[in-house]
């Protein structure tokens, strides 16, 4: 537990953002509380908003004014107006669903380098106040392991995940942000890229899954073209992604790479 103290006008105010441990899924419940305290003088707290970020800086800036960068990829719920007296603690329930879209840093304990976090803002007697980041651990889907370790059976390595704070044209969409997975072979067989980016676009029922080589800008048109694929979450376990990505694999090596380099 990491004690955050605001300080605003000159009235000072105690905020603790607690995420119960463990990682949480896409589409599964974030849970925690609010814990504010009045150490000095009573107080009105007028709203407790939240929000959950991808992208995050996970350090104090000091005096309350971390957290302010990032792509938002959610707002979980923790708000009320309430008095505090001097010296009172109270404790706010957090309880927020994580969208199917929601991005992950976690594959089976593999850190894939992106810091989603929940920065806490605290309006008090017309003094606002904005704690650091909270880490928040999410880890992937049985489906999307199941498809990567399809492409890790073929030699392939995952190299990292990044955020792009842009959108997927022409899919139905809850988040202004998608997620790419660096796939890396370090000596692939002939016509095989050596350098992949895999995406999926999951909802409740499964994921689009795009394949594409690495190349362009966080911009999801000025990329080399895309092949789509459809997976369901009930055909883990059931269905041959082993023999899919060797399928994809070769109709990902007749795709022109028209895009720029990374940036």
């Amino acid at each position: 537990m990491v004690l955050k103290r605001l300080f605003g006008g000159g009235i000072p105010l105690e905020v603790d953002t607690i995420i119960e441990p463990g990682p949480v899924r896409p589409g599964g419940m974030l849970r925690g509380e609010v814990v504010v305290r009045a150490p000095e003088r009573d107080l009105e707290i007028e709203s407790i908003q939240l929000r959950l970020v991808a992208n995050a800086p996970l350090f104090h800036k000091g005096d309350g004014d971390g957290g302010g960068s990032g792509d938002t990829i959610g707002h979980p719920s923790a708000s009320g107006w309430f008095k505090l007296r001097k010296g009172q603690e109270k404790r706010v329930p957090l309880t927020f669903r994580l969208k199917w879209e929601t991005p992950v840093n976690d594959l089976r304990g593999q850190d894939l380098g992106v810091v989603i976090g929940i920065s806490t803002e605290v309006d008090a007697s017309g003094v606002k106040a904005q704690t650091d980041m909270d880490p928040v651990r999410v880890e992937a889907l049985p489906l999307h392991e199941a498809v990567l370790d399809a492409f890790t059976a073929e030699g392939y390595a995952v190299e990292g995940a990044p955020v792009h704070g842009t959108t997927i044209p022409d899919v139905e969409r809850h988040l202004y942000a998608w997620q790419g997975v660096r796939l890396v072979h370090p000596s692939p067989a002939e016509g095989r890229p050596g350098k992949l980016e895999l995406t999926f676009h999951t909802n409740a029922v499964g994921s689009e899954i795009f394949l594409r080589k690495q190349g362009g800008t966080k911009y999801w048109d000025e990329k080399p073209p895309a092949l789509r694929y459809v997976a369901a979450h009930h055909e883990v376990g059931t269905r041959d992604f082993a023999a899919d990505a060797r399928q994809w694999l070769a109709e990902a090596a007749l795709l022109k790479a028209t895009a720029r380099d990374d940036d």
